[in-house]
């Protein structure tokens, strides 16, 4: 027995006996385990579920639920509120936003079958409103289910990929969206025969003397318990952002500034059996984490600058990707500059500190402590492309383009020390969640550090680099569309392995 970071392997010499037989065993019952179970136990396995936590619902319960789809000319939810978006289109989008770090492969899968799957999740019993809310906002704030989620209508996407809105939320007024979706989906789960053990934390594969996969080993009421699985593991134990040691070692930039966010299981277990079997792991130095100004979308009118009192970015940008780029300024100190009429605090940023408030942009940044002629040279260049209606320098959209002509105008501090995290009251900084892991074919097959299959080995959600592979390419709803999408061919491929 080899110890692994609390990851082992057992050879199934030593196990004396298992105390399940079956043929797929499922490690996580999040939105990725929970889908991967349910397509297993359709496909005719006998389906064993091992949850570390006392219930299901990982991660994806705790989300708004957002599910990025489209494609096949539609979801129902698109064409019913009068979008047509064709699998080319969404392919082109995808892969613009990821610049090159997308899985070619997966991403066509996913755009070819997303307008399927969405029915696969309404035919759950999730409800879906078919309308849709086209401002600016994180979440929608009464119960509309289509949305723009991601850089669809910002350049230079815009100009790549038809914008279309895609973001999929179930209907709802408020955050919850990953509670109805995790009740309808339990629900089916119970009324199956899969079989469901939680307070179970699986401690490591169980191999043979040809060093095959046969089984798992996990800890439950104290005791070592061991399960077998005739047909395959599938590893959906979540990311590893509650992990100290891995974000301290994979992400180290993004640790100096960002909180970490998921449920408390997020430890990297799926991702450490993996390793224990020479998995390879990959875009381990990519997470998620945004800034989100907005709603209010008037604040978009702002402009963001940095200590030198230079703008970096397009504002009309989606809350990820603005956030990848003040990662880039120095120290992370970004400032908005905003004038009164377009001024009202976001529900996000509600107690961030306002440096300095004038009559004029000269008294502005002298008052808020910067170098002469450095904010004022920006505004001067910005009312001109506002006058003319063009952004010259990040292609802004000419509707949120405005001239600062009407005082008093303010300067808010949006460094991230200053942004106070409404999950964690103690921390600040944007919250974060990973986005590598183990590298995977689309049917959920986990590959070796040498391109290889591994034998019974399945992996789906965060425990993998899934569907998005960057925080600057994030649109929200990629996570749970991969993790569910992605877990269902998990769970097929597993039941079907002969």
């Amino acid at each position: 027995m080899q110890t692994n970071n609390k990851i082992f392997i057992t050879k199934a010499k030593d196990v004396s006996q298992f105390n399940y037989e079956v043929d797929v065993i499922v490690c996580g019952y999040g939105g990725a385990g929970g889908c991967a179970a349910l397509e297993s136990f359709r496909s005719g396995a006998k389906t064993l579920v091992l949850e570390r936590a006392s219930d299901g619902g990982g991660s994806t319960a705790l989300s708004s639920c957002e599910m990025y789809l489209g494609g096949s000319g539609g979801t129902s939810l698109q064409t019913a509120c009068g979008f047509e978006d064709s699998t080319e289109n969404m392919i082109g989008y995808i892969e613009a936003s990821l610049e090159g770090k997308g899985d070619s492969k997966k991403i066509q899968l996913y755009a070819e079958n997303s307008a399927d799957h969405f029915e696969w999740i309404k035919s759950l019993g999730v409800t879906y409103k078919e309308a849709a809310h086209l401002g600016r906002i994180v979440v929608p704030e009464s119960n509309e289910s289509l949305l723009y989620t991601g850089n669809e209508r910002v350049s230079p996407f815009c100009e790549l990929a038809e914008p279309v809105p895609r973001g999929h939320v179930p209907s709802h007024e408020g955050d919850f969206g990953g509670k109805i979706f995790f009740d309808a989906l339990k629900q089916e789960i119970n009324s199956s025969d899969i079989e469901i053990s939680c307070d179970s934390r699986v401690k490591g594969l169980v191999i043979n003397d040809n060093n095959e996969i046969v089984g798992v080993a996990f800890k439950k009421d104290n005791l070592m318990q061991y399960a077998k699985a005739n047909k395959g593991v599938i590893l959906s134990a979540g990311g590893f952002v509650m992990n100290e040691e891995m974000i301290a070692s994979y992400l180290p930039f993004q640790t100096k500034f960002a909180a970490p966010y998921g449920n408390p299981w997020d430890k990297g277990d799926g991702i450490q059996m993996g390793i224990s079997m020479n998995a390879n792991i990959i875009n381990m130095d990519e997470a998620f984490f945004g800034v989100y100004f907005y709603p209010p979308e008037s604040l978009t009118n702002g402009i963001f600058v940095n200590a030198e009192g230079k703008r970096f970015v397009n504002e009309d940008s989606y809350g990820a990707r603005i956030g990848y780029f003040c990662s880039q300024q120095q120290d992370q100190k970004i400032y908005m500059v905003i004038q009164n009429e377009d001024f009202n605090p976001s529900i996000y940023m509600n107690k961030l500190p306002i440096l300095a408030v004038a009559e004029t942009i000269d008294e502005l940044e002298i008052e808020a402590g910067f170098e002469p002629g450095s904010i004022s040279s920006t505004i001067s260049a910005y009312n001109l492309f506002a006058k003319n209606g063009e952004d010259q320098d990040f292609k802004k959209d000419p509707k949120w383009l405005k001239e600062f002509s009407k005082p008093p105008f303010a300067i808010i501090d949006y460094s991230f020390e200053n942004q106070a995290s409404p999950a964690y009251s103690d921390r600040n900084g944007p919250l974060m969640f990973t986005l590598g892991g183990l590298e995977t074919l689309p049917s959920g097959e986990v590959l070796d550090v040498d391109g290889n299959i591994i034998p019974k080995l399945y992996a789906a959600g965060r425990t993998t680099a899934g569907l998005p592979r960057t925080g600057k390419g994030y649109a929200s709803g990629m996570s749970v569309g991969d993790a569910t999408f992605f877990g269902r061919m998990a769970g097929i491929s597993a039941a079907n392995n002969s």
